[in-house]
């Protein structure tokens, strides 16, 4: 198998080189978008204990009531646009942006950000990464 491979890369040398290209921007895009105002759970868990932060889950109310972070308010990503000015009084609080994996919520994120939102973050990797950590969640 690895010999084909290596033959492979020897006969498409152009083209092995493009997809390594890709690849390692690929790699480098998703590594800035996930450090760039994003916050693991425990940056997230002192947020909220410390500053009062606001939980804006984004996922559809079948999943946010399967189970969600306490305290979370739900407005599923297809009805933001309608339902912001529900946020309005939270500005000057911190937002933590919360979707399944951590992909959906940066979305979100920007329209927060050019709504006035100064303080909007989303937590990396999402409901999936908080349950893989074991943290506690609410079910309804």
């Amino acid at each position: 198998m690895i010999d084909q491979l290596f033959e492979f890369v020897q006969n498409h040398a152009l083209l092995a080189g493009a997809f390594v290209i890709v690849l390692a921007a690929w790699i480098a895009y998703e590594t800035m978008q996930s450090g760039r105002s994003g916050v693991d759970a425990s940056e997230a868990t002192q947020l909220i204990n410390r500053e009062e932060a606001v939980v804006l889950d984004i996922r559809d109310a079948k999943d946010f009531k399967a189970g969600h972070l306490a305290g979370a308010r739900n407005i599923p990503q297809s009805k933001l646009d309608n339902r912001l000015n529900e946020l309005d009084k939270v500005k000057d609080k911190p937002v933590i942006v919360v979707c399944k994996q951590g992909q959906a919520s940066g979305t979100v994120l920007a329209k927060l950000q050019k709504a006035g939102f100064t303080r909007a973050f989303k937590l990396k990797g999402g409901m999936a990464q908080w349950q893989a950590d074991g943290l506690p969640m609410v079910r309804k």
